[in-house]
């Protein structure tokens, strides 16, 4: 009778015991990466939108209002990118805290709308991971030392990466850093790097490009020599391929966007899918 009073109490007391950890639920995969190397195995965590896949255009599963509903927390990155999520958080009737991790990021405007692709900049994941932090603190004090410590520790990564980006960009002759992409992703990778990315789709993948949009695209790469064009996980390669086609540029590899890859894939997590990125990039560009 001791022994199993003494292993009800084991499990109950037990940090790692699954009743104790923070139930979160992050919106999408480079979230739920970021929120993984801050909460390490102190929570729980569900991701809505996972590898290879797009949440520009996520049609929630019947199961994700329950995932919600159990949540504590759940984080979007905002900036207009998650808009099929505020009706299922109503839907779910759910008590869960929603954290945006983008606060405090001044949004780049694609037309009137912001664009939400504000991970694509190091220093901005920076800010990501501080909000994050932030909130998973709060809703469990009891770890707020551990999140801190794992937060710091993941940030001095992300110095490095940051680094790492500019030194690489920095081997590439000025006019040769444009490219073109499936659709305007990069803007901020643009703003803080100095590579132009010139993309025949708008803000979202839910557009598609017009005859007139296309014709003016090669017609840019032509007049500009753009030396290289880039597919991207998430979409449909074929506009990109015609594309190159007509006007001679050769196809860069493949950028990753808007979701990680799988395990096995290239670009399992954030670090991985900037480094990616930026040795697609080079090696299209620096010769």
């Amino acid at each position: 009778m001791r022994l199993i009073l003494f292993c009800v109490l084991l499990l109950i007391t037990s940090p790692l015991h699954a009743a104790e950890r923070l139930n979160v639920v992050a919106s999408f995969s480079i979230l739920a990466d970021f929120v993984r190397n801050v909460g390490g195995d102190r929570i729980s965590l569900t991701t809505l939108v996972g590898a290879d896949s797009d949440v520009h255009v996520y049609t929630p599963a019947p199961g994700d209002a329950k995932r919600i509903a159990d949540a504590k927390l759940v984080i979007v990155n905002g900036l207009g990118l998650e808009g099929w999520l505020p009706r299922l958080v109503q839907s779910s009737g759910s008590k869960a805290r929603v954290v945006t991790a983008s606060t405090g990021i001044a949004p780049l405007k694609l037309g009137t709308a912001a664009d939400p692709h504000a991970w694509q900049s190091v220093p901005n994941a920076k800010a990501y991971v501080t909000n994050i932090a932030s909130a998973l603190a709060a809703a469990d004090p009891d770890d707020a030392d551990f999140f801190r410590a794992e937060a710091k520790a993941y940030l001095e990564k992300l110095e490095t990466l940051d680094r790492e980006v500019r030194e690489a960009v920095a081997k590439i002759p000025p006019e040769r850093r444009k490219v073109i992409s499936t659709h305007n992703a990069f803007g901020y990778f643009a703003a803080e790097y100095g590579v132009r990315f010139i993309a025949p789709l708008g803000v979202s993948t839910e557009t598609e490009p017009s005859a007139r949009d296309i014709a003016a695209i090669i017609g840019q790469i032509k007049a500009q020599k753009i030396p290289a064009v880039f597919l991207e996980n998430i979409s449909d390669d074929r506009l990109i391929r015609r594309i190159a086609a007509e006007t001679g540029s050769k196809v860069g590899g493949t950028l990753i966007s808007d979701g990680l890859t799988g395990e096995k894939g290239s670009a399992p997590t954030y670090i991985d899918m900037v480094r990616h990125n930026i040795k697609a990039l080079t090696s299209a560009l620096d010769h």
